[in-house]
């Protein structure tokens, strides 16, 4: 499928009003590229991997509309057909209207030369097999080969939303969990996104895993890496929403029924979520953070110790922190 994009440059202010109003002519989908710090509440929501810093915002933004273009040289909105001149100039049109109530910066529009576009399986091109310790981490469209037989093997798809154990955080956590995990541990994954870890908990032999996330997208990648790995359906639950918040949410999940809880979350995330997961841990469980920058490693140890933990151990990796923790009795 062949595709046009429509290129604009103007400022973070006016990224809303501009989307609404050529999402009124047709342009939907529209991808922002600026340079805006994350939210307070976005961090708290972003039970992710992120990077430690963005650059320096300079208020300009650059929104890309993907318009499907026919075979005959044609733009297809709205159902209907228009000529690319007549499209770039209706949206050159809606700039300068709204430049008589609004600011909206530069306005200038560029046309990119056609592109094929396949916007579900291009990322695939950005992740093969790889190693962590002696475990292979392999998407469902590359094949094992005859050296790694025997090897630990984890089939992950992570689609365009989650991780893939790539990261320094995740791969700290792993190696956390081979040290804990018992065949009796029940396991509490916060965060879970594409269920690495609860997954991985599950092959080194724990019981039982229970995975949140906010992102209602990680039921379905939780679903398909379980059934990619062969992991009973029934030995890992899956529940949505925000166990710091939701009073619902935390007993669903139940109280003092954890060996183990993981949490590869941002460091201000788990300054609030440590004392609310001492309720969820049995006496003796184990507690492992990451997701942690270097630069705010006291400030996990201290939450930690506040919540009236044992600390047991700090890792390190790169710039990323690993902190462990027991549930005092």
């Amino acid at each position: 499928m062949k595709w046009v994009k429509f290129r604009l440059k103007t400022i973070t202010d006016a990224e809303d009003i501009i989307i609404s109003t050529l999402y009124d002519i047709g342009l939907e989908g529209a991808q922002i590229e600026d340079k805006v710090p994350l939210t307070a509440l976005e961090k708290e929501q972003m039970f992710v991997d992120i990077l430690p810093e963005g650059p320096q915002d300079d208020g300009i933004a650059y929104l890309s509309f993907f318009v499907e273009e026919e075979e005959d040289g044609s733009l297809k909105v709205q159902g209907e057909r228009v000529e690319r001149d007549t499209l770039l100039k209706r949206i050159e049109q809606e700039l300068e209207d709204l430049r008589l109530f609004c600011e909206i910066g530069e306005g200038s529009v560029t046309v990119d030369e056609t592109e094929d576009i396949d916007w579900i399986n291009n990322w695939k091109q950005y992740f093969h097999q790889f190693t962590i310790d002696d475990i292979l981490v392999i998407p469902s469209w590359e094949e094992v080969a005859p050296k790694d037989e025997g090897r630990m093997v984890l089939h992950i798809d992570p689609g365009t939303a989650f991780g893939t154990g790539m990261h320094e955080t995740t791969q700290l956590c792993i190696r956390q969990l081979r040290k804990y995990v018992t065949p009796q541990t029940e396991l509490l994954d916060v965060g879970t996104g594409s269920g690495i870890l609860a997954i991985l908990s599950l092959m080194f032999g724990a019981r039982h895993a229970v995975g949140t996330d906010l992102d209602v997208c990680a039921v379905e990648a939780v679903r398909e890496n379980c059934q990619a790995n062969h992991i009973d359906p029934e030995d890992f639950e899956m529940m949505i929403g925000n166990i710091i918040t939701d009073k619902a949410v935390r007993d669903k999940v139940g109280y003092g029924r954890y060996d183990i809880v993981t949490a590869n979350i941002l460091a201000d995330v788990l300054v609030a979520l440590t004392p609310v997961i001492q309720d969820h841990l049995k006496p003796d469980g184990i507690y492992i953070t990451s997701g942690i920058i270097h630069d705010k490693e006291q400030t996990v140890v201290d939450a930690v110790q506040a919540a009236g933990m044992e600390l047991l151990e700090v890792t390190r990796q790169g710039e990323w922190v690993s902190v462990t923790a027991r549930k005092r009795k």
